[in-house]
């Protein structure tokens, strides 16, 4: 970091940095540590959200703020001098839908400032790098715009058999050291990845236990998701643009997002050969496929006159499960809906906060259900999923009725007293928000 600027337009400077690594694929960047002053670092404070979760330091963004030019100008002046040392990560565990745990890394605002900002020198260089297929955690792309490949892949018949995979702890297992050798091809800066290394190195303190990973970065610290998306783009989806698919015999679509992955292929022949090749793949980069979650599925458009009412099996990505429905005129259609545990779970949570706010005010239950609700809407909101959309307010107000008899000792509401208060304070209805094909 030794003689970092803190003048000039940055953002102009990052531009030059992404046009640079455009023109020059296989260029190296010798600096671009300077990168990160203090503007940058003001820059990497505002992106925190208001709300997020403390570290082990317990400061809040509020806090940190309160003499947020002093404190960005000591954290620059200990990044240019290496005094600066990422401190422990808090580490939580929150319930997944198979009962257990995923551990989420909560570091201090100050590390959280300094993850930002290396975030955008880092996306600078690597923007330009990424492959179409890569759809997590960039720039003007969305989990939305992965279904709607997928989608459309299926449409055009090019898709006939899916491999549907799941790796095992992706953060946690991915191997620093290739890591490493894998940033040094687009970065010549020992500074900044210095500053890199010690993010990784961060230790982690679990409950009383202080651990030290030698593997992996945490889930959910600001810089995992660029990380593990640089790390997938070497390991999986140059990989299958340069070597796998010029293999082939049929058309083949790798969409990924994040760890979450699915291959759709033309042929079954080529589905067979990479579903051998591909747990090889990862174990050279340390990684493992869950056995149970990774698998073939046979996914082709039933035939016209096909008797039976189902098409074939159904398949999970993004929260959402495939499946071949037929439409009004008698065709068979690809169509998406929630995925059942992915549903039952955001009830549930409604549920538990509904039972934790019971005793509050009904005006400020109904906003904080109203901002929960409308967040399942804008996300599960595809078109051709409305029943799910139905399902799902449905139980969120039963829920709701639920916790509102339990208030008190007196009588429990009745429907007809609960069906006024929606009049009063209705809860969204269901409602297409995104079309991931021709129209709802």
């Amino acid at each position: 970091m030794a003689g970092a600027s803190t003048s000039g337009n940055m953002s102009t400077k990052l531009a030059k940095v992404k046009e640079r690594a455009r023109r020059e694929p296989g260029g190296r960047f010798h600096a671009l540590a300077y990168l990160i002053n203090e503007a940058a670092l003001e820059r990497a404070y505002g992106r925190i959200r208001a709300n997020a979760a403390v570290g082990v330091d317990g400061v809040s963004k509020e806090d940190y703020g309160q003499n947020l030019r002093q404190n960005l100008k000591g954290l620059h002046e200990r990044l240019v001098s290496g005094r600066w040392r990422h401190q422990a990560i808090r580490r939580v565990h929150l319930p997944k839908e198979d009962g257990k745990t995923r551990p989420i890394g909560i570091s201090t605002v100050e590390d959280k400032v300094v993850q930002q900002a290396l975030r955008e020198v880092l996306e600078a260089v690597y923007e330009t790098d990424f492959l179409p297929c890569s759809y997590g955690f960039r720039p003007g792309r969305s989990a939305h715009d992965a279904i709607r490949e997928l989608t459309g892949a299926l449409y055009r018949e090019e898709v006939t058999v899916v491999l549907e995979c799941d790796i095992r702890a992706y953060f946690d297992s991915l191997d620093r050291s290739k890591l490493k050798e894998m940033l040094r091809e687009r970065i010549a800066d020992g500074s900044l990845m210095r500053l890199i290394g010690k993010c990784l190195r961060a230790g982690v303190l679990d409950g009383a236990e202080y651990l030290e990973p030698e593997e992996g970065t945490a889930q959910g610290a600001i810089l995992s998701p660029l990380l593990g998306n640089i790390y997938l783009h070497y390991v999986m989806d140059r990989w299958f643009e340069t070597e796998v698919r010029p293999r082939l015999r049929g058309k083949a679509i790798l969409c990924r997002y994040a760890d979450d992955l699915v291959i759709g292929f033309e042929r079954a022949d080529d589905a067979e050969r990479v579903f051998r090749v591909l747990p090889k793949r990862m174990a050279k980069y340390g990684l493992e496929l869950h056995s149970e979650k990774t698998r073939l599925l046979p996914f082709e458009r039933p035939y016209r006159g096909q008797r039976r009412s189902k098409g074939p099996g159904t398949f999970d990505f993004l929260g959402f499960t495939w499946y071949w429905e037929r439409s009004r005129q008698g065709l068979w259609q690809a169509r998406v809906k929630t995925r059942s545990a992915r549903r039952q779970r955001a009830v549930t949570r409604i549920g538990a906060w509904c039972k934790r706010q019971r005793h509050l005010p009904v005006k400020e239950q109904h906003e904080g259900l109203v901002r929960r609700v409308r967040g399942h809407l804008n996300y599960f909101g595809v078109n051709g999923n409305r029943r799910s959309l139905q399902g799902f307010v449905y139980a969120v107000r039963r829920v709701w009725h639920k916790w509102l008899c339990r208030r008190s000792q007196r009588a429990p509401m009745t429907w007809k007293r609960f069906g006024a208060l929606l009049e009063r304070y209705p809860l969204p209805r269901p409602r297409i928000c995104v079309e991931i094909w021709g129209r709802a």
